[in-house]
């Protein structure tokens, strides 16, 4: 179904209240995480969904010695099911594309592997906790 939905990109911690409102409301009031900003913001390219000017999904990459990451991938609860986290991912690896990054890592809850799985990732390693919140390591080539 077709949506009116907007993409802007910030930089660091430039024009980034609506990604932090999201995340903030996603990771830390509904699931509990209490380290959910950190040093990371400051070097990230940061992308935000709009619905008719109101923010529902954001999601964050950035490159550290030489590896391309993106996290921080939420979706308000309304806009859940509704293609946002894709269009994220999407929105996130094509950043990575433009920069000449090849290969994007994530760190993924164990309940969202699955989402990520069917957007072309491949988890290694061990399941590992991230404060309260098991996690799995995954990678995709572009």
């Amino acid at each position: 179904m077709a949506k009116h939905w907007n993409i802007q990109w910030s930089k660091g911690k430039q024009n980034t209240t609506d990604a932090f409102y999201i995340r903030g409301l996603v990771f830390m009031v509904e699931q509990g995480f209490q380290d959910e900003f950190d040093d990371l913001d400051e070097k990230s390219w940061h992308v935000i969904v709009y619905d008719h000017g109101e923010p529902v999904g954001t999601g964050r990459t950035y490159e550290e010695n030489g590896v391309w990451h993106i996290g921080r991938i939420c979706v308000l609860e309304n806009y859940r099911g509704k293609g946002v986290g894709r269009l994220i991912v999407e929105n996130l690896e094509q950043k990575v594309k433009e920069l000449k990054g090849t290969t994007v890592e994530l760190s993924a809850q164990v309940q969202a592997e699955g989402f990520y799985k069917r957007n072309g990732y491949t988890p290694y390693g061990e399941v590992y906790q991230d404060e309260h919140c098991p996690h799995i390591a995954m990678r995709k080539e572009l």
